[in-house]
């Protein structure tokens, strides 16, 4: 029943004798009488109760944009869209008591507000079926300040919250969406929107109560082909879907920019929703492992094949590899695809399987130096012409890292192959005249514009004279 209707319903119990078609006639009279654009029909009805000698204080409710919001403010309706939701939390009272809290993030065409829903309304019916840009109304809210004096919607247990599919002027969440080169220092409740630029890690960190946590760390590139550094606070790889596109789409909903150490940075929390164009669960891998090696984390790397010749980038952190050698085909279920790099943990599976020779080989993905184009991943076989040089060199930062470079050739032409910091280790023993196979380098262009091979943490080279 809407409010409209509990206050006729009010009227009609102590005025019995009132149809509803005489109620409704007054209200046409009324507003009338008072003029275009100052009374709702709900306004109306108090006016008109007032001329019967009917009280309807107890059932006033106060209907508010959200930014005539003020703390202190009780019996709150409020109709917005919702921003991004987070899951629900529980915590402790000073008394030891636990208590449930979830959060949202709701906007109207005018500002966007934080929303605490507490205990059992932290687990109203639908809420976890709402999505960024359904329209709902928060019914006998009360105001709070919090930690910056900001007001904020608080949802207990006299309060409620309804989905609604009417028409509404409040604008859809992708006329909110920007880019992430058109963001500006100090803004808050922010849809961007980019390309993921490299790879998606995890951070851990202690928050201010000397609890752990985790964050999700990335860059975002905008239309521009700038980057923007990105921490989602209180996210970690649970919520991302399992296989995510290189160089994939992604939008973060409910975000704020700060400048850091790395230039304007954008920040999320907890509550923020992220999507990724392409994302989907994980499937079966098949590949030919080609090399494996254990990198200085003590995890096993490995390169594999797969039946279209692409190179797939596999971290066991769970030595699910151990039992596996070299030009072995095997089948996985990984925790994690982020474009072709492959992650296995205690949740994933790795069997061996017989090899019924529509895998390519190493051999089969070996590329002639002439063909190499910049950006792309590399086998290849050479001899060496000038053995590998040792040294050290110091970044704009200050730092000092080892550089270790040698040029090599095949029969269509010449190329440097470089290692830095524990690759450059990779070329220590290595001389002139002899020839080698080097696995999974990746070609840039170096200092001086021309392309070079750089080696990779899954890099492997293996002399064959």
């Amino acid at each position: 029943m809407s409010e409209f209707e509990e206050l006729l319903k009010k009227i009609q119990e102590q005025k019995p004798e009132l149809t509803k078609q005489n109620i409704e006639d007054r209200i046409k009279q009324k507003k009338e009488k008072i003029g275009a654009g100052y009374l709702t029909d709900q306004g109306a009805l108090f006016l008109i109760a007032a001329d019967l000698g009917i009280s309807l204080k107890q059932t006033l409710k106060v209907e508010m944009n959200l930014k005539d919001l003020y703390v202190g403010a009780k019996d709150v309706s409020i109709e917005s869209r919702v921003l991004n939701i987070s899951p629900t939390k529980q915590f402790s009272r000073k008394d030891g008591s636990p208590f449930l809290l979830r959060t949202m993030t709701v906007y109207d065409n005018d500002s966007a507000v934080s929303v605490k829903l507490w205990d059992e309304k932290a687990n109203l019916p639908g809420i976890e079926e709402l999505k960024p840009g359904d329209l709902i109304k928060i019914i006998k809210a009360y105001i709070k300040s919090d930690l910056n004096g900001s007001p904020t919607i608080n949802v207990g247990s006299g309060s409620n919250i309804e989905s609604t599919n009417k028409e509404s002027k409040i604008r859809a969440v992708d006329e909110l969406t920007i880019d992430a080169s058109e963001v500006k220092e100090n803004q808050s409740n922010l849809v961007v929107s980019g390309k993921i630029d490299g790879s998606i890690t995890t951070l851990e960190f202690t928050n201010r109560r000397g609890e752990p946590g985790k964050g999700l760390r990335m860059r975002l590139k905008g239309n521009d082909d700038t980057t923007k550094g990105v921490v989602i606070w209180g996210r970690d790889e649970s919520f991302l879907p399992k296989v995510i596109p290189q160089n994939a789409k992604v939008r973060l909903l409910g975000v704020r920019t700060k400048v850091g150490n790395q230039g304007l940075e954008i920040h999320g929390n907890e509550a923020t929703l992220i999507e990724i164009e392409g994302g989907k669960e994980s499937e079966p891998v098949i590949v030919r492992v080609a090399t494996m090696k254990r990198n200085d984390g003590g995890k096993t790397v490995a390169m594999g094949i797969d039946n279209k010749k692409n190179t797939v980038y596999l971290t066991d952190s769970s030595n699910m590899l151990d039992s596996i050698s070299a030009g072995d085909v095997i089948e996985c279920m990984p925790a994690q695809v982020f474009g072709n790099a492959v992650t296995i943990n205690n949740d994933s599976f790795v069997r061996k399987i017989d090899d019924d020779g529509s895998i390519p080989s190493l051999s089969d993905l070996r590329t002639k130096i002439s063909e190499i184009k910049s950006e792309n991943n590399y086998c290849v076989e050479a001899i060496i012409l000038k053995e590998p040089e040792k040294r050290e060199v110091q970044t704009k930062t200050g730092e000092t890292i080892l550089l270790s470079e040698m040029f090599v050739e095949d029969d269509s032409g010449q190329i440097w192959i470089k290692g830095w910091r524990n690759q450059a280790i990779l070329l220590d023993g290595l001389s002139s005249g002899e020839i080698i196979s080097v696995t999974a380098v990746n070609a840039k262009a170096g200092l001086e514009g021309r392309t070079e091979l750089f080696l990779t943490p899954f890099s492997a080279i293996v002399k064959k004279n």
